[in-house]
């Protein structure tokens, strides 16, 4: 029995363009290619990088929301992207997902208890009146909502109520991994602190797994076992959360955490300003894709992709050219 809960190997994901009269496939956008990393039961691996980088798309990939081109995700022993429909949907009941947009992830025409009650009615869970209506209090005891919620309808809510029935539902059918999808970056501040702290009070009394996708820095660093930082659909650096906040060897890395807001004037670092634009990603450039935009780039980053450096057993990183 593997000690990781999830192992993703290669994971690639080909998004075609077509055009022409007869419609055929003339580009392709690489939105994930070949990522690879193993998360642990009870971990949490953040996600970040530039918007478009491809943190969605893994994350949607992971549990075949979208299908992969390649690669696998081998979940608790087995590969999801082997399963069919019948095996994928019992798979789906140990692999949620908890969407950016609590607003539009609920249906506007359902009362909570109705959309908490959903998954349970599609996995055949609770079905007993007795036990469905102790399940729903349960939920809303997990996410600290008022009994009366469940005859509410979404819109009455505000938006980090919302996002916490969305928790619910996630929760609904006892999963053992949960994609959170930049949970709170649709929150002000001070909820999103709230919702942050919520998942990892439940992370421990549930024994949670998560993946969590999101641009700010510091809620990555608060609430992340290990960070994996992406561009341009690649995994370039990764490593424990104390190993990529205090020794970042990756120069794109280093260019993104110089953004953090350092709020004394006297630790205030230079914050590093990259030139140019993101290259297309139907369009890569050759060699490192961030070569055109790194103030370190040789000739040998123009010319090859960088294979991992094994910095230790924790972390490694894709550069010719480290810091």
């Amino acid at each position: 029995m593997s000690e990781y809960l999830l192992e993703v190997n290669n994971l690639t994901k080909r998004f075609p363009i077509h055009g022409g009269i007869l419609g055929r496939e003339v580009a392709a956008v690489s939105a994930v290619n070949n990522v690879s990393f193993k998360i642990k039961k009870g971990e949490t691996l953040g996600i970040v990088g530039e918007s478009g980088c491809g943190k969605t798309t893994l994350g949607r990939t992971l549990l075949r929301l979208i299908e992969p081109t390649s690669g696998q995700v081998i979940f608790d022993g087995t590969d999801v992207t082997k399963l069919d429909d019948k095996g994928l949907k019992n798979m789906r009941r140990r692999m949620q997902i908890i969407f950016q947009d609590p607003f539009a992830s609920l249906n506007p025409r359902m009362t909570v208890g109705r959309i908490l009650s959903e998954p349970m009615n599609v996995h055949g869970l609770y079905m007993g009146k007795e036990e469905r209506v102790k399940r729903l209090h349960q939920l809303l005891g997990y996410v600290q909502l008022p009994i009366d919620t469940l005859n509410k309808y979404p819109h009455e809510f505000s938006g980090g109520q919302r996002q916490r029935v969305c928790i619910a539902r996630a929760l609904a059918v006892e999963p053992d991994f949960i994609v959170c999808d930049e949970p709170v970056s649709a929150l002000d501040v001070s909820v999103q602190a709230q919702v942050v702290n919520l998942l990892m009070d439940l992370q421990v009394e549930l024994g949670l797994t998560f993946l969590f996708i999101a641009h700010d820095l510091k809620v990555v660093e608060y609430i992340s076992s290990k960070v994996g930082v992406m561009y341009l659909g690649n995994m370039i650096e990764h490593a424990t959360a104390e190993e990529i906040y205090g020794d970042m060897k990756h120069p794109y890395t280093k260019a993104l955490f110089s953004a953090i807001p350092e709020p004394d004037p006297k630790k205030r670092s230079k914050r590093i300003l990259l030139e140019g634009d993101i290259p297309s990603p139907m369009d890569p450039p050759p060699g490192c894709h961030f070569s055109p935009r790194c103030w370190k780039a040789t000739d040998q980053c123009r010319s090859s992709y960088p294979a991992v450096e094994e910095k230790s057993d924790t972390h490694f990183f894709r550069c010719h050219n480290p810091i």
